[in-house]
């Protein structure tokens, strides 16, 4: 099973990938084929159907934590930390070892270098995530495009880096800052609309297999438009049960 510590060794040498799941059968699909599986807080709005991930509890995430992880064999398990979960240094423990419990193998928090230090020095490994927080952020565009903004995200990459987590992500900003601080930090950055020059790639599963169509952010590569198949197949089922063509003689015991 790949860990923390080969991620770290991954930087610079190859890219790595990352996908979301929350579930058993998609992470069983995805594992041996991506490096990392996030198990996010994204889940909120592409399973459970909520606006954002502010309602997203600790409960949501250590089930499906372990959905994912009952299928990993290969992949690193990362589970989201929901809103709210680490807000001090004791429940950012306490539930963090809930999802290491469930079976993640490391974290992942928005900001908050102190908490990932203190998470990092209790032995519990921690992804990053910086830029478009969307736990805390209410301005969802492109952030760290003017000099100031881009500075404060610099060093809040260099903090992380500092505190001890093994990775970091970085949502939505441009791609010659994520270039800069690609190269002034140690761990491997992985990258969510920032651009070719991190170290890595994540995507949301849903998205890229045209199964949310909420909203498709610019960064959004659709790599297949599973939905619509989904859609093509209840009708048909739906079409064969009404006309009575289903289930025939093969399909029924005698």
């Amino acid at each position: 099973m790949t860990t923390p510590n080969q991620i770290k060794s991954m930087k610079s040498k190859r890219k790595i990938v990352m996908l979301t799941a929350y579930d058993f059968p998609t992470a069983k699909l995805m594992d041996g084929v991506v490096d990392i599986i996030l198990v996010g807080d994204s889940l909120g709005m592409v399973v459970l159907g909520y606006e954002n991930t502010t309602k997203v509890t600790m409960d949501d995430m250590a089930r499906a934590t372990g959905a994912v992880a009952r299928a990993a064999k290969n992949a690193l398990v990362v589970g989201d930390l929901s809103i709210g979960t680490y807000d001090s240094q004791e429940d950012a423990l306490k539930n963090a070892k809930i999802l290491l419990e469930a079976g993640a193998q490391a974290v992942k928090i928005e900001r908050k270098p102190e908490t990932a230090e203190f998470l990092a020095k209790n032995e519990i490994q921690v992804m990053g995530h910086i830029g478009l927080t969307p736990q805390t952020i209410t301005n969802f565009k492109v952030q760290g495009k003017n000099e100031e903004d881009a500075k404060r995200l610099l060093e809040e990459a260099i903090q992380m880096d500092k505190a001890g987590c093994f990775s970091l992500v970085l949502e939505c900003i441009p791609m010659g800052l994520a270039e800069k601080i690609t190269s002034s930090i140690s761990i491997p950055t992985i990258g969510i609309g920032a651009g070719i020059h991190c170290d890595g790639q994540v995507l949301v599963t849903h998205d890229i297999l045209g199964l949310f169509e909420a909203f498709k952010p610019k960064f959004v590569k659709r790599y297949a438009e599973t939905g619509k198949e989904m859609r093509n197949a209840f009708e048909k089922y739906s079409e064969e049960v009404r006309e009575g063509k289903f289930p025939t003689d093969e399909y029924s015991f005698h």
